[in-house]
């Protein structure tokens, strides 16, 4: 009789310890993971925790960014050696002075000056034209006078360089002459022409006598 009332409590017993295992084990299931192990020396860590430990790509700038020093560039009116350019028709300017006889020659100054803004040079004979006022060629082309030594005039802004342009008055060879309306100067290595008023007379237009005749640039203004 004794063992019969013990069974039943003993198998009551075995329940609640059965229930209590049972909370135990699905409480470790679903709480927190595992730790992770330490890998061995050589290898990355493996597992939540390795991940976002390396820092973003560092970038690299691409060569000729902002800061570096742009290539040397050559200052305007000037070549690559550093020297001043020749004057360009455009930016020069003409005149003509008055005539200064002597001997039986009438004599000019034909006057170029740098109207620009930078320094530049002339070297050489300009070329010479008379012309009338439509523009069109009265006599033959003025001579190159021989002789004289043509060199390089360095012009600053406002500076002057002059050609003497002289001949035997027509009236001493009795040459048929004609009064041109203007006197045209192309700069040397120049094509474009600089027209300018002519007040000297007449000139020959035969080519024969009294041929005018034009000598190389130089400094000054023909005073």
């Amino acid at each position: 009789m004794r063992r019969r009332l013990l069974l039943p409590a003993a198998l009551a017993w075995c329940a609640v310890l059965a229930g209590c295992s049972g909370r135990h084990t699905d409480d470790f299931a679903g709480g927190d993971p595992p730790p992770v192990t330490a890998p061995p020396a050589g290898e990355p860590a493996r597992g939540p925790a390795a991940a976002g430990t390396a820092g973003p790509p560092t970038a690299t700038a691409p060569p000729g960014t902002a800061g570096s020093a742009p290539p040397g560039a050559t200052a305007p009116g000037a070549t690559a050696s550093g020297r001043p350019g020749r004057c360009h028709t455009s930016e020069l300017s003409v005149s003509v002075t008055t005539n200064r006889p002597g001997a039986g020659q009438s004599s000019f100054a034909l006057v170029v000056t740098n109207s620009s803004r930078r320094t530049c040079t002339v070297h050489g004979f300009p070329g010479v034209a008379f012309v009338d006022a439509a523009g069109q060629t009265v006599t033959p082309d003025p001579e190159r006078a021989t002789g004289q030594e043509q060199r390089t005039v360095t012009l600053a802004p406002g500076v002057s360089a002059w050609s003497a342009l002289t001949y035997t008055n027509p009236a001493l060879t009795g040459v048929t002459t004609v009064i041109p309306a203007k006197l045209r100067l192309t700069p040397p290595d120049e094509t474009a022409s600089l027209p300018v008023r002519w007040t000297g007379g007449a000139v020959s237009n035969t080519g024969k006598a009294s041929v005018p005749v034009v000598s190389p640039l130089r400094p000054g203004d023909g005073d």
